[in-house]
């Protein structure tokens, strides 16, 4: 979807507050209210704009472990990537999960409230998931950046 420059920056607005009214949006972008709430409408009916979110930090409702496991399956479980994926589904420590091309098949980003707790997870959970080979764990120390606004201007 090829997005004008009032998508474009209602988007960055919008990522960066979701709870703007329609009238400061429209001030902000130089619209009247009527075009800019169609124009939110329509991006939100085509999927552009998935849904809106509070976002939280993890550190200070105790989630102060984050940690990226990288996920390798075996050739049996690499034939039923739907199990494991059903699987990595439920698991609510895991926040986000990729599908790489490389040298391993997954990455994926899990916090929780310690090291200990991660522990008790990888050898609970994790290392039990359907087709599982071998999964290495790296613990993030600090964050350095971390965002969730996409860089829309930078879209043709």
């Amino acid at each position: 979807m090829r997005l004008d420059r009032y998508e474009k920056q209602i988007l960055e607005i919008l990522q960066e507050d979701a709870r703007i009214s329609s009238s400061e949006l429209a001030d902000r972008i130089g619209l009247s209210q009527s075009p800019c709430w169609r124009r939110v409408n329509m991006l939100e009916q085509s999927g552009v704009i998935r849904k809106r979110v509070v976002l939280v930090d993890r550190n200070k409702v105790g989630l102060r472990a984050q940690v990226f496991a990288q996920v390798k399956l075996s050739a049996h479980g690499r034939a039923n990537l739907a199990d494991f994926e059903a699987a990595i589904a439920d698991i609510s420590e895991v926040i986000e999960c990729y599908v790489l091309m490389g040298t391993v098949d997954f990455l994926l980003r899990v916090v929780t409230v310690d090291i200990e707790a991660y522990e008790k997870l990888f050898f609970e959970k994790l290392s039990r998931l359907p087709g599982v080979q071998e999964i290495t764990s790296s613990i993030a120390l600090s964050e350095i950046k971390n965002s969730t606004a996409l860089p829309v201007h930078l879209t043709p």
